[in-house]
C-alpha cells in the first residue's frame, strides 16, 4: 500500500470553520486527498486539517465542515 496524499485547493482554507459532527471550531489549515484504508484495499478521503484554538489541530471529512463567523 503506497502512503501516496495530495493537497486539495479549497475555498474556506485559513478561515474559521466548523466541523459539524463535533462541534469543533478553528481554522482550516489544509485539505488532503488520503489514503486512509489500513488494508490491501484503497479507501481514499478529502480530510480538512482543523487547527483549534488551543493549537492543536483535528480532522474530518471535508464534507463536514462549514463556514462561521
Amino acid at each position: 500500500m503506497a502512503e501516496v496524499y495530495e493537497y486539495v485547493p479549497h475555498a474556506l482554507l485559513y478561515k474559521r470553520v466548523r466541523d459539524i459532527a463535533s462541534g469543533a471550531k478553528g481554522v482550516l489549515m489544509a485539505v488532503v486527498h488520503q489514503n486512509v484504508s489500513d488494508t490491501a484495499i484503497e479507501h481514499w478521503v478529502d480530510l480538512a486539517y482543523i487547527r483549534l484554538p488551543s493549537g492543536r489541530e483535528t480532522t474530518t471529512v471535508v464534507t463536514n465542515i462549514e463556514a462561521t463567523a
